[in-house]
């Protein structure tokens, strides 16, 4: 059965509600958390990263209960409506915390937290599992998937873009008070959406569902030395990712704004829309000119040298007297964030050629098994970056808790140093440690990759 556009749009509008979802928990919990409310960054970073191992645990339990589920609604749109409502209010209760102090708080954080991750395991498990069962038409499953990841990117990208303006201008001076009312917005159209969805994206016909345990994802990892080469890029690289966005925007509060003496609301929003359409334009645009002339093997290492470069210019920038400049700074944020969008493509293209391999290696073919790794290694990625920016923040003794009077805290100079430290040198490393572990290790080059589709295409025909 072919897929309407009624449908196509319903779907499309499925992924922009639940990407709000997650940006606005991914990108702005350690900020709420530590800068708000006052919690040590190391304690909040470190229940991010256990969340994170936690959900590497609850995806494939949560894929097995939906597979065995059986409703007039069908498998899936019972459990992606469920879990849309519950992770809905977990997020508001997440971003409205009471007002309460010390262990009381950090319980409260913990266990919220911990439950938001759970319900909205809940939700995206059966709505990517859905695609198969929706259409049998090879195209419209992949236009649906190709969809759904573009607007996802978009739901991201407006949380990304709109949060701070947005909590600025809810808030009435609380940042506090902003959050809250943002979450309860953001919440409030992720259900319509989800709604729309469920009542739109009807199940057609039944599927075998796989889904592979934890036990059986690490198997056949190390058993596929190319794709455990690939998931550990994929680790460093996101890792250096997400330091950066969590951090970032201490710098633009503490650091340009201060020394800008301007709205350092207004130069966020406007370096993150910047970043973010050059991110995608690295995807779209540079990524396909770039591999008309060169290998992949030589884009990434080409990508990987731009974004420590990027990193290195900004550094030197707030270090010369220049990190209140917000133009001079977002050159080299240009850089940054157009790379990372052209390695988001790479490591995907590499992971989907070590399928071949681990194919001809092992004897059998573990897509399902490799890609659902990436999930992991991508939660683990964020899980891992919180925790060090958390454990550098009170390293460096960064203040937080400024939103009880209204007025940004003066940091030490040490303090804003060691920030400037934090969100340049530690992702350089972790990026120049993706370029030597691909380097030494990484053997799927384009004409590697291309034979090895060779030989199953052949053994394919021989067997028909």
């Amino acid at each position: 059965m072919k897929l309407s556009l009624k449908q196509k749009i319903a779907f499309g509008l499925g992924a922009v509600g639940k990407d709000m979802v997650y940006a606005l928990s991914a990108g702005y919990v350690l900020y709420y958390y530590q800068d708000l409310l006052g919690i040590k960054a190391s304690f909040v970073g470190i229940i991010l990263m256990v969340a994170r191992v936690f959900d590497a645990i609850n995806d494939p339990f949560m894929g097995i209960v939906v597979a065995k589920t059986k409703s007039k609604w069908g498998r899936f749109r019972p459990w992606l409506f469920t879990g849309t409502i519950l992770n809905a209010f977990v997020l508001y209760a997440l971003f409205a915390a009471p007002k309460t102090q010390g262990t009381g708080l950090l319980v409260y954080f913990a266990v919220i937290y911990i439950l938001w991750g759970m319900t909205y395991t809940i939700m995206d498990i059966p709505y990517w599992s859905m695609i198969p069962a929706v259409t049998d038409t090879p195209k419209d499953r992949e236009n649906l998937s190709v969809i759904g990841r573009t607007c996802a990117g978009v739901g991201s990208a407006i949380i990304q873009v709109g949060t701070m303006l947005s909590v600025s201008a809810f808030g009435g001076g609380s940042e506090r008070a902003g959050f809250k009312i943002v979450a309860l917005i953001v919440g409030i159209v992720f259900i319509v959406t989800e709604v729309i969805c469920c009542l739109a994206v009807k199940e057609t016909h039944r599927t075998k569902m796989e889904t592979p345990t934890v036990k059986e994802m690490f198997k056949g990892l190390f058993a596929n030395d190319q794709a455990l080469v690939v998931v550990i890029g994929i680790v460093l690289i996101n890792s250096a990712l997400y330091i950066t966005s969590n951090l970032i925007i201490l710098f633009f509060k503490y650091d340009l704004g201060q020394a800008s003496g301007g709205d350092w609301v207004g130069s966020y929003t406007l370096f993150s829309t910047v970043g973010g359409a050059f991110q995608i334009i690295g995807m779209m645009v540079i990524y396909p000119i770039l591999r008309k002339k060169l290998s992949n093997t030589q884009v990434l290492r080409l990508s990987l040298l731009g974004a420590m470069i990027g990193y290195l210019i900004i550094m030197a920038l707030c270090f010369t007297g220049f990190s209140g400049n917000l133009i001079l700074i977002c050159i080299p944020g240009i850089i940054v964030f157009a790379c990372n969008g052209m390695l988001s493509v790479l490591t995907t293209v590499f992971l989907s050629n070590s399928v071949d391999y681990g194919e001809l290696k092992i004897g059998h073919r573990e897509e399902s098994v490799i890609f659902s790794m990436q999930t992991f290694v991508v939660k683990l990625a964020s899980g891992i970056s919180v925790a060090i920016a958390g454990v550098g923040l009170d390293i460096i003794k960064f203040q937080g808790n400024s939103d009880q009077t209204g007025e940004i805290v003066q940091q030490t100079a040490s303090a804003i140093t060691g920030l400037r430290l934090l969100m340049t040198i530690i992702p350089i490393v972790l990026l120049f440690a993706a370029f030597f572990f691909f380097k030494k290790k990484f053997k799927l080059t384009d004409e590697v990759a291309e034979e090895n589709s060779r030989i199953l295409l052949e053994r394919k025909a021989e067997k028909k």
